[in-house]
């Protein structure tokens, strides 16, 4: 609902998320679908819970490992639940709560798109610098390069909440998305939202363009790298390894390229919504797989943590 105008002002008290059908049969498909997607959580858990039990898990890799696990838990379950309330009652979200979860899915994203550009310098590490593996990754740098990454993300997302969110919302309040997306948002604005968008574009260039770039010259130094391999076993190894690391990035960094560093005049609501959930939910589920459930490490430790 939105409140009656005054004298100088109106607002809205809460949002109306329009959701993906408003077709009884096709709201029941898509809880479904859902509660099916919700096993990523059960896989990230279970990822967590394994390197956290099992010390032969306790290295570099497998601590970033751990943070992607929970970054990805976190998007999920910031977007989903509340998904499943609106496909089954009320679709109304309240504006702390629509603030709450645009800050907190804004957060986790950003702090994945850094974290990637970590677990690619430990790549790089581990293939150039071997024998130095442990010695330039010590747990102090990883404890610095975590907490710098926490920091960046969540911070940035909160100017671009901060932004979207203090924009007077006059009416309608219906937002055209499953979740409190920030443009989606940001189109029900009262005002003009030249400024407010310019502020995006230099938070995504720093924390989604560059990032990449970065991620993309790891990835070349790390290729030259496996090519100098003598064995062909150890580079057939090392470019599998390398080839589904690149997986999980590029479908992360597609979606997101697409949805955030368009221009708007090529914003299709139905299209975004979408490619929107494959980029929030399909890639915490793909995670545990690429990364951690096909290892072997993971799979011995799961050995050893159940035989307790």
């Amino acid at each position: 609902m939105w409140m009656p105008p005054g004298q100088n002002q109106s607002w809205v008290s809460e949002f109306i998320l329009l959701g993906f059908s408003s077709d009884p049969t096709t709201n029941r498909t898509l809880f479904g679908a859902f509660l099916l997607f919700l096993s990523s959580v059960l896989g990230n858990g279970l990822i967590i819970t394994l390197i956290c039990l099992d010390t032969h898990l306790h290295t570099p890799m497998y601590f970033f490992l751990c943070i992607l696990s929970l970054l990805d838990m976190g998007c999920v379950t910031t977007t989903v639940p509340q998904m499943l309330i609106h496909l089954s009652r009320s679709q109304t979200i309240s504006f702390a709560g629509c603030w709450l979860q645009m800050y907190i899915f804004g957060a986790v994203g950003l702090t994945e798109c850094i974290l990637f550009v970590v677990m690619a310098f430990d790549w790089y590490v581990a293939i150039c610098y071997p024998l130095r593996y442990t010695v330039i990754l010590s747990w102090g740098l990883c404890t610095r390069l975590s907490a710098r990454t926490w920091a960046c993300g969540f911070f940035s997302s909160l100017i671009h909440t901060f932004f979207t969110m203090r924009l007077p919302y006059c009416g309608p309040n219906v937002v055209n998305h499953y979740f409190c997306e920030g443009p989606s948002v940001r189109n029900l604005a009262c005002m003009d939202t030249h400024v407010i968008e310019m502020v995006d574009l230099v938070i995504r260039v720093f924390m989604v363009v560059a990032p990449l770039l970065l991620i993309v010259a790891s990835y070349i130094r790390i290729v030259q790298a496996i090519l100098k391999f003598k064995s062909m076993q150890a580079r057939c190894k090392a470019f599998s390894t390398c080839a589904s690391h690149l997986t999980v990035i590029t479908f992360f960094y597609a979606p997101a390229t697409y949805l955030y560093m368009r221009p708007n005049s090529s914003y299709s609501p139905e299209q975004d919504k979408q490619v929107s959930l494959f980029y929030n939910v399909f890639t915490a589920l793909l995670n545990p797989v690429v990364y951690s459930l096909r290892n072997k490490d993971m799979k011995r430790a799961f050995l050893r943590v159940m035989g307790r």
